[in-house]
């Protein structure tokens, strides 16, 4: 798939993925979702969740490192800013060293271009969190949390699924 169907995708992700209301509850659902297929697949991902104001979930798999939620927290920070999916950001600055421009100040210790970082929005409030996953190549990150958004919300997880890569 293009880079340009790609970035639609995903904001037809981001617009279709929207939470009637998000808590502690709904944090731990979503979570645990993730963690259920990573430990099915042996995937080894660290799963973050968090509001603006407080962490409400975190895993750790097996063969996830410490360096895992180091890359979480960049992508979270990086939803917080843009208030969009790292993947879009990805493939919207084709920037192959993960990094922002120099001119537009941000710091690579603290804000990384990974796929792995998604919106958590809430109807009439807008992007209140970011769930973050890290620990496999950047659009299969994306794509898991996509699957387990799209399960949670009882919809068509292959109708939300980008499009096979190009090669």
């Amino acid at each position: 798939m293009a880079t340009a169907e790609d970035i639609e995708k995903i904001a037809e992700q981001e617009a279709a993925l929207v939470f009637d209301r998000f808590d502690e509850a709904t944090a731990f659902a979503v979570g645990s979702l993730i963690r259920e297929r990573a430990l099915a697949d042996k995937l080894p991902i660290v799963v973050d969740i968090q509001t603006w104001d407080r962490p409400l979930f975190y895993a750790a798999l097996p063969g996830s490192t410490g360096s895992n939620a180091n890359w979480a927290r960049r992508k979270r920070n990086v939803v917080k800013m843009f208030l969009k999916s790292t993947y879009r950001m990805v493939l919207e600055k084709a920037r192959p060293d993960r990094t922002f421009p120099p001119g537009e100040g941000f710091d690579p210790a603290d804000y990384v271009l990974a796929g792995g970082g998604f919106p958590i929005h809430v109807k009439g409030a807008g992007a209140i969190g970011v769930i973050a996953v890290s620990g496999l190549p950047e659009r299969q990150d994306h794509e898991v949390i996509v699957a387990a958004l799209g399960q949670y919300f009882g919809l068509d997880v292959r109708s939300l699924a980008l499009g096979p890569v190009e090669t």
